[in-house]
């Protein structure tokens, strides 16, 4: 049978699909033009949503911004100082803008053009980055900060007087907690925002909504603990007393400076007042009964810390100061306190730059700007005679304290006051223990309450005692450099390098500031200061080696909470730098460690340098 030739299949097809095309040619090319025309109209009402939606964010950060100056106005002429009220409406009203502007920006970048635009790959992260910021801003105008405008109305409302409205401020925490939760899971949202888009603008804006978040959540956590726990202390149930103790940090102490003045401080459903002042010499005779356990009595036998007050709080760790110092009052006036607070002359100038400056009975000027110098460092120039000197420094504390007490009464001052104590709290520079357990668990987790931290989460704490009695230390430079050296079979290998650097004058400093109370045991020289150096490492952590000024030395070794201590005992000529280098094993950790910052005149450098990774098994 002859062969007759048949079409392909494939080919078949093929022109039937293109015979298909020019049949419908002309429908095609409409709906290529509506897709097209969609896609056009899409991105217009992207970039005209997004004008309005920008020209929305801005409205609400001047919202914002009217609302912190509102809260935070000290007095004079501007109408919304004239009087707490005045103030109160101006806040509402701040935030009641701020919150309308917010959500109108969400509503604009929720639509369906955005919704798709944010969802394209590669190019959809700036408008992800827009929606999502939007939309934190919502929740945070709406949501987080009504409740926080409404107790700081509260705080300043004069319906009660010149006292706290504690029972609205009790009242107020339930909603306080929301918004810190609020803002808690706001910022989880807008950690997980795109990062490193091809818009950097948008980046910028992305970075400075979680800076601002990182920033504003411990705000409202302390603020919801505040609430819960202000009224107890300041005595809605009845009368609260607690002991005052001002630190001078010329004389270094483990927890800032040695103890100086101190006054009682009363609390009685909100009213404050200062019922006595006394000198550090009016507690040298008080014999305090307080245990503070076998590892302290080892680690602080040698300056006799419970019954010596110039050395009670030698320990970096606040409560044991604070528990040594309740018990020396009640040895002395028969009183238990309810609390410690601690203060040093850098809290008194945050406060004071709040509260206004002080006068003292003899006129002198004690300002914000003045008071760590004078306290510090001219009162010796100013005083040859010691008690002189100290009566001077606690007419300071008197007239400071008394000022600060003036302004928390002054529904005018009271705003810029609670922030700046609030500032000074979260910066460590004032402490708290309380003597009622609930409420020192909560100051213990916090910064307010100089609780040196136990567990193994890695640590570099840097403590410096003196030890020669001077009061030289207003001039010590101190550097701590944490580096990482990598990993072996016992752990993770540390270097820490510690510089201490006595920048004291060589000459026109006064004899009761440079005179050593100690035995030297050389020649020393006018200027010359004598330190107990103590490293407090990572709990589980081994020193395998210890040089100053890079010969090997003997260290004093100790524990205190869990962290191995190494003492140095170390002569500081003036002029001069000392360098203590210890080299550790640690246990395997691939996290940075928490550094001790002890508070002093002039602030510790510390410097972290990048981990290598060290993991140990089962982590």
């Amino acid at each position: 049978m002859p062969w007759t030739p048949r079409t392909l299949p494939g080919r078949s097809a093929l022109g039937a699909l293109a015979g298909l095309v020019r049949r419908n040619r002309r429908l095609l090319r409409p709906l290529l033009w509506v897709i097209g025309g969609l896609l056009l109209l899409g991105l217009g009402w992207i970039a005209v949503t997004g004008l309005y939606a920008r020209g929305e964010l801005v409205a609400a950060r001047g919202d914002l911004t009217a609302l912190r100056t509102s809260m935070t106005s000290l007095g004079g002429s501007a109408p919304a100082a004239k009087n707490a009220g005045s103030r109160d409406r101006q806040a509402r009203d701040a935030t009641r803008s701020a919150a309308n502007h917010a959500r109108r920006a969400h509503w604009l970048t929720s639509g369906p053009a955005w919704y798709t635009a944010a969802r394209l790959p590669w190019i959809g992260g700036p408008f992800e980055t827009v929606r999502g910021t939007a939309g934190a801003l919502d929740r945070l105008a709406g949501r987080a900060l009504p409740p926080v405008v409404r107790t700081v109305g509260r705080l300043t409302a004069d319906a009660r007087g010149s006292h706290l409205d504690l029972s609205g401020l009790r009242d107020a925490a339930p909603d306080l907690e929301r918004a810190a939760h609020e803002v808690t899971a706001v910022r989880v949202l807008a950690a997980g925002l795109p990062r490193g888009t091809w818009l950097p603008p948008v980046d910028r804006v992305r970075d400075q909504l979680l800076g601002g978040l990182d920033r504003m959540a411990p705000v409202m956590e302390n603020a919801a603990v505040g609430a819960r726990l202000l009224p107890g202390i300041l005595g809605e149930d009845g009368t609260r007393r607690y002991l005052l103790v001002f630190q001078n940090p010329a004389e270094a102490r483990g927890t800032g400076g040695m103890p100086g003045a101190y006054a009682v401080l009363t609390a009685k459903k909100g009213e404050l007042a200062l019922t006595e002042f006394g000198r550090d010499t009016d507690m040298a005779a008080a014999r305090p009964k307080v245990d503070l356990g076998a590892e302290f009595t080892a680690m602080y036998a040698r300056g006799d810390a419970v019954h010596t007050w110039p050395n009670s709080n030698m320990s970096p760790h606040f409560p044991y100061a604070a528990r040594i110092w309740s018990a020396a009052w009640l040895a002395k006036s028969g009183q238990r306190v309810d609390g410690v607070l601690s203060l040093d002359p850098a809290a008194l100038s945050g406060l004071l730059a709040a509260a206004g400056p002080a006068r003292t009975t003899d006129g002198t000027l004690v300002t914000a700007h003045n008071v760590v110098d004078l306290t510090e460092r001219t009162n010796y120039a100013m005083y040859r005679d010691p008690v002189r000197r100290k009566a001077f420094l606690l007419d300071v504390a008197r007239a400071a304290a008394g000022r600060l007490l003036s302004a928390a009464e002054d529904p005018r001052r009271r705003p810029a006051l609670l922030l700046g104590l609030y500032q000074v709290l979260h910066s460590g520079e004032m402490t708290a223990w309380s003597a009622h357990a609930t409420e020192q668990r909560e100051l213990a987790a916090r910064p307010l309450g100089g609780s040196l931290p136990q567990g193994h989460e890695p640590y570099a704490g840097l403590v410096v005692n003196n030890a020669g009695g001077t009061k030289l230390d207003y001039y010590l430079d101190r550097t701590l450099e944490w580096s990482s050296e990598g990993c072996s079979e016992a752990g993770r290998e540390v270097t820490v390098k510690a510089v201490l650097t006595n920048r004291a004058p060589a000459k026109g400093l006064p004899s009761y500031v440079t005179d050593r109370l100690d035995e030297a045991t050389r020649t020393t020289r006018h200027g010359d200061n004598r330190l107990l150096v103590s490293y407090f490492a990572t709990a589980g952590a081994e020193l395998s080696e210890a040089t100053v000024d890079g010969k090997s030395t003997v260290t004093s070794p100790g524990a205190e909470r869990g962290h191995p201590v190494y003492t140095f005992d170390i002569e500081v000529p003036a002029g001069a730098s000392r360098t203590v280098t210890l080299h550790l094993v640690e246990p395997p950790s691939d996290r940075a460690p928490t550094v001790l910052r002890q508070r002093l005149t002039r602030p510790l450098r510390a410097t972290v340098h990048p981990l290598p990774g060290c993991r140990g098994k089962g982590t």
